[in-house]
């Protein structure tokens, strides 16, 4: 009995931590953004450094589910919740990845090359990313199923962005060597979505045991 109310504190201090990564992230797009904007290299920079706190939350995540696997030979919904984490935390690093690209572009001090129309798409890449990842984090703390439909509308919301974005870098305004900067900058909002909405795909399972 005292083995299984120690698994199962093992499981809470798991979620705990995905938790924390979903914060991260949030935090390191919310930043990141923030930062492009004003041309903030110190907070670009210590955003950066930050990144470093989440890969190391996210070795140590994979790490402990491992061990669990090892010693508990876990069944059914524990099974199910272990397995979902051992498929979300990667997307959760990954997009820790993609916030801290942003933050490098603006220690690069790429902001005032920004035309007035960038800047707008930039806010709104960031404003509609962090809104789809501040849901992503409720859908995977309530264990919602059935949420990566409703989340792709705003991850559709972000993919249009993008391409208004990358249509305003094919006019020239800005200098190529910018503007291939900028085009990586949108790619990386746009990957952003897509994580997200792979990661509700992988809360359907953990809610119902389907694939």
């Amino acid at each position: 009995m005292e083995l299984r109310s120690a698994f199962h504190r093992e499981l809470e201090a798991i979620d705990v931590q995905v938790r924390r990564l979903f914060a991260l992230v949030i935090e390191g797009l919310g930043g990141a953004t923030d930062a492009l904007l004003a041309g903030d290299r110190q907070a670009a920079r210590d955003l950066i450094t930050r990144d470093q706190l989440l890969d190391t939350l996210y070795v140590d995540v994979e790490k402990v589910v491992q061990r669990q696997f090892a010693l508990q030979g876990p069944m059914a919904t524990d099974l199910r919740f272990l397995l979902s984490v051992l498929r979300i935390v990667p997307e959760l690093e990954r997009s820790g990845d993609l916030a801290e690209h942003i933050a490098q572009c603006a220690v690069r001090g790429i902001t005032s090359e920004l035309t007035p129309r960038l800047r707008g798409l930039v806010q709104q890449m960031g404003r509609v990313g962090v809104s789809l990842w501040q849901e992503t984090a409720r859908v995977f703390d309530e264990r919602e199923a059935g949420a990566a439909e409703r989340l792709r509308e705003l991850d559709d919301e972000l993919d249009d962005l993008h391409v208004s974005f990358i249509a305003e870098l094919a006019t020239g305004k800005v200098s190529v060597p910018v503007a291939i900067e900028l085009a990586l900058v949108g790619r990386f909002y746009e990957r952003l979505g897509d994580h997200a909405v792979n990661i509700a795909a992988r809360v359907d399972y953990l809610a119902t045991g389907g694939f």
